[in-house]
């Protein structure tokens, strides 16, 4: 297996000092990236599936900038099949955010959640479970032993052993986990992967304590920085939501997509045009081109430039000119009872080509 290959064009810019040149040098390689980037070879195909809808403070949603009644809105989390042909020359298939929700829900936040729920004996309102990770590739005519990588784009709400297996029992389980992907490996920044070695106080209630505990080391590729994983494929590092935290970035017949935790809707990365009370009004009082999703706020300056970066590489909506093609992985949803908290636009879920059965097709 062909391993990533870094990309040059993000070299050094994330050391410039001061914060303003760094922001100007963060755009400028931007541009010059997507400029190679659009103009070689796309991906094979793309599948989204919907796998969970959760609840999540408004007020985190778009950086405490909208005006709102509703304390909680809904996201929809969503998984994608993506394949492509590596540096090989082999077809390769990654398998990006397939969240387990038994997991999920073992993240100090979630499960606070959960118990209020419980509670109020209202859980309806606050999870519901849309598809199985497993049960998603056979749904395409793929076996689970077909995927080659697996990626997240941080490791927020994730217990990895549930997904990747491990070498010992998971609490209150007899035997240790299988792997739902025998044959992946799941791509990790290095920096995501060192906050499981020693965490902050700031980052304990999005983190599944344990989540990595266990997890063979062989199951791991460890990158750091910008990489490209084949042909209209790569994985931006997209710092400040996370350390670690990287992005999606594909190919395809309608340019270049962007996918990402960084905002809840489109209207994160374009508040200038939000019709989302309060969003709009309020960048443009703080001179400021896009929104936060301030659930954690690790470093918020960077978290500011890694937005540009991905809308800066995205191309644009041919449905609305005005936005960039950056989805969020997990987007707020259109439910009207969370009203006026509702997207702008809404990007289509993305579907292109025809999967393929290694050694089959």
């Amino acid at each position: 297996m062909a391993a990533p290959r870094p990309i040059l064009e993000f070299d050094g810019v994330h050391a410039i000092w001061p914060r303003g040149d760094r922001l100007a040098a963060v755009r400028a390689a931007s541009q010059r990236f997507h400029e190679r980037f659009a103009a070689q070879g796309q991906v094979r195909a793309v599948k989204t599936v919907e796998i969970a809808e959760a609840p999540y403070p408004s007020r985190f949603a778009f950086q405490g900038y909208s005006l709102h009644a509703n304390p909680f809105i809904s996201i929809i989390n969503r998984m994608m099949v993506i394949q492509f042909t590596g540096f090989d020359g082999d077809l390769k298939t990654l398998v990006w955010e397939p969240t387990v929700a038994q997991g999920s829900a073992e993240a100090p936040f979630y499960n606070a959640i959960q118990r209020l729920g419980n509670k109020l004996h209202v859980e309806r309102f606050f999870a519901q479970y849309l598809n199985d990770p497993d049960a998603v590739l056979p749904s395409m005519g793929l076996r689970n032993e077909d995927v080659d990588y697996v990626s997240f784009d941080h490791l927020h709400v994730q217990d990895v052993r549930m997904i990747m297996g491990s070498t010992e029992p998971i609490e209150g389980e007899p035997a240790p986990r299988a792997p739902l992907f025998p044959g992946a490996k799941l791509l990790v920044h290095r920096k995501e992967l060192g906050t499981f070695e020693s965490m902050h106080p700031m980052q304990w209630a999005w983190y599944v304590e344990r989540g990595m505990k266990g997890v063979p080391e062989d199951r791991l590729e460890v990158f750091d920085g910008d990489v490209e994983l084949g042909e209209g494929v790569a994985l931006l590092w997209t710092p400040g939501h996370t350390d670690g935290n990287h992005s999606l970035c594909i190919n395809t017949p309608d340019g270049v997509w962007v996918q990402s935790e960084n905002g809840m809707a489109p209207d994160n990365w374009h508040p200038e045009h939000s019709a989302i009370p309060g969003v709009k009004q309020q960048a443009a009082f703080y001179g400021r081109e896009v929104v936060l999703n301030a659930n954690t706020l690790e470093d918020t300056l960077d978290q500011y430039d890694s937005m540009v970066k991905e809308k800066t590489v995205a191309s644009r909506s041919s449905v609305d000119p005005r936005f960039s093609q950056v989805i969020p992985s997990s987007e707020c949803s259109t439910r009207k009872r969370q009203w006026p908290l509702r997207p702008t636009l809404r990007h289509r879920p993305l579907d292109y080509g025809t999967i393929t059965v290694p050694g089959r097709g």
